[in-house]
């Protein structure tokens, strides 16, 4: 493809024959367009050298640089690839429905809800996300929630090759703060919350929650589907086009009443603009009734009958570490989840709570390099909730797990809530394994369905899951 045909803004070397597009220096081939920008630690325009070495035919970049090779200036390097990426692989996304859901927690579930949705409906459907890249026999390992948009569009254009008819993606704050999915028109846009998460990153919750409006600003998605019992949703729902409000608390379009919870799962009648239907999730808590009334609002306005959305969330079993009930041992209920946020924590350890008829336990750490000031909080939320504590390592990355234990302790001390702290994550579940008695919970958070755990920058092969079920056999 001419550059010409990939970027207006390449009038002086419009006859330059462009075979691929890269931001990595090191994987650069012949005959690559290369895109130069400031990244979080490193500014690749400084590798303008190197990737003509390479071969590279071209490059677009944010300012005039002292090489041979042509030269696009942009003012937005990151913006750049997402328009140019579209455009390369043929604009895939407008031969796709794509449905995008945002906000801190609830997104993976909702988007795995959807995908049973929308087959109960008989439509071919994918998935991208934190578990990954799913659709037809191909399952692609997770590397980013999404991913960054050179591969999305590579993806997006197999995925119409492939008949691929829906696509439901999770789209988190970092994206939409580095355009990842700048010039994809969304059939539809889903909010489900927004609650303390990335401070690490972002300067502030207004700066955070800015970044989740973003998706449903400039016309990006048709149909906003909005949570009414969060402040952020409600505020979204006055500027977004087309609000379909859900919600418990607050007036809505979808609705549940009768709530039923049980450790195998909630029942509960929803109501979809003024259609009523029993619904039968094989997941638990309240958090889930959310994402369940998410999805069914989606369909529902995209043209999916109550009876189809129904059966496509009945039909849903598991998500993979999303309050996943792992195993039972000596008469007790283990269960897996991702909570890794105060809000996600507490929303599991409430539901938990309820359920549990002995002892509640938790085991969880905190993420290195991440948000220090939630660790705190979490422990805190933890005391709160929880008669025993586990506390233990996430993943520490290239902190000191001493350092980060030490700081959730200072939310858990003033409870005065028992507790222990196992650096080890595995020895920690062990030994919380076998405090287990009939009729207690325990609950292992803040990994989910990962399959590693990251110790000074080396990724080392771990999974919650799969460990307690060792310990259990």
């Amino acid at each position: 493809m001419k550059l010409n045909q990939i970027l207006k803004e390449s009038r002086d070397a419009a006859d330059i024959e462009i075979t691929g597009l890269c931001t990595d220096s090191s994987k650069v081939k012949k005959g690559d367009l290369f895109f130069c920008f400031a990244g979080e630690q490193f500014d690749s325009h400084s590798c303008a050298e190197q990737v003509a070495k390479a071969g590279a035919a071209a490059i677009v970049c944010e300012r005039k640089l002292g090489c041979d090779l042509p030269q696009v200036i942009v003012k937005d390097g990151r913006a750049a690839v997402a328009r140019a990426a579209r455009t390369f692989y043929g604009n895939a996304d407008e031969r796709l429905k794509i449905v995008a859901v945002t906000g801190t927690n609830g997104k993976t579930t909702t988007v795995y809800m959807l995908s049973e949705i929308f087959k109960a409906d008989g439509k071919n459907t994918g998935i991208i996300g934190t578990l990954g890249i799913i659709y037809g026999n191909k399952h692609i390992a997770p590397e980013l929630t999404t991913p960054d948009p050179v591969y999305l569009h590579s993806v997006l254009k197999d995925m119409a090759d492939s008949g691929v008819e829906y696509v439901f993606m999770e789209v988190s704050a970092h994206a939409l703060y580095f355009d990842k999915v700048a010039g994809i028109t969304f059939a539809a846009g889903i909010f489900t919350n927004c609650t303390q998460d990335h401070l690490d990153f972002f300067s502030s919750m207004r700066e955070y929650s800015a970044c989740k409006k973003k998706l449903f600003s400039d016309g990006r998605c048709k149909i906003s589907v909005l949570n009414s019992d969060d402040a952020l949703g409600r505020e979204i729902s006055r500027f977004a086009p087309n609000p379909v409000m859900y919600g418990l608390k607050n007036p809505a379009d979808v609705f549940a009443v009768d709530i039923c919870d049980g450790v195998d799962g909630v029942s509960f009648v929803i109501n979809i603009f003024d259609e009523l239907y029993d619904i039968k999730l094989h997941l638990p808590a309240e958090h889930n009734v959310y994402n369940a009334m998410a999805a069914a609002a989606c369909a529902g306005e995209l043209g999916v009958s109550i009876d189809k959305i129904a059966q496509g969330l009945s039909s849903l079993t598991k998500v993979d570490g999303r309050l996943e009930l792992c195993g039972s041992y000596n008469g007790a209920n283990i269960f897996v989840d991702f909570a890794h946020t105060p809000d996600g924590l507490e929303k599991s350890l409430q539901a938990l709570k309820k359920l549990c008829k002995g002892k509640l336990y938790c085991l969880f750490g905190c993420g290195g390099n991440r948000d220090r000031s939630k660790r705190p909080i979490m422990g805190a939320i933890a005391a709160k909730y929880a008669d025993f504590c586990i506390v233990t390592s996430d993943n520490p990355r290239f902190e000191d797990p001493y350092d980060i234990i030490t700081q959730i302790e200072e939310g858990l001390r003033p409870s005065g809530k028992s507790y222990v702290t196992v650096t080890d994550r595995q020895t920690a579940t062990e030994y919380a394994v076998n405090l287990l008695k009939e009729g207690d919970i325990l609950l292992v958070a803040g990994k989910g369905g990962e399959n590693y755990q990251e110790i000074m920058g080396i990724k080392h092969s771990y999974n919650d899951n799969t460990v307690i079920k060792n310990i259990i056999s």
